[in-house]
């Protein structure tokens, strides 16, 4: 993964840690939609921003794949778990 730079986002890594699994699968908890993670960036804060790349599809079906980019937020440690702050379609 590239350096972290205290508010800047890194580059994608399109090989996920075991850090961003873990705040993927604690903040991800949808019904009705199975999100895949495959690339992510972080952003250090007061905590820690997280965007993954992922894809979505509607649990039905024949629903179509999808792309979207999904934002979570991860607070400091004691202050909370970690929250989708923000879900965007990607089209091409």
């Amino acid at each position: 993964m590239s350096d972290t730079v205290v508010g800047g986002w890194t580059a994608f890594d399109f090989e996920l840690t075991t850090e961003a699994k873990k705040v993927f699968t604690e903040a991800v908890n949808l019904m009705g939609v199975k999100y895949t993670p495959f690339a992510f960036a972080t952003q250090v804060v007061a905590g820690t921003n997280y965007s993954y790349l992922s894809q979505a599809q509607v649990v039905a079906p024949n629903a179509p794949l999808r792309v979207v980019k999904i934002h979570i937020y991860q607070p400091l440690p004691g202050q909370g778990q970690p929250h989708i702050t923000q879900i965007i379609d990607i089209n091409p």
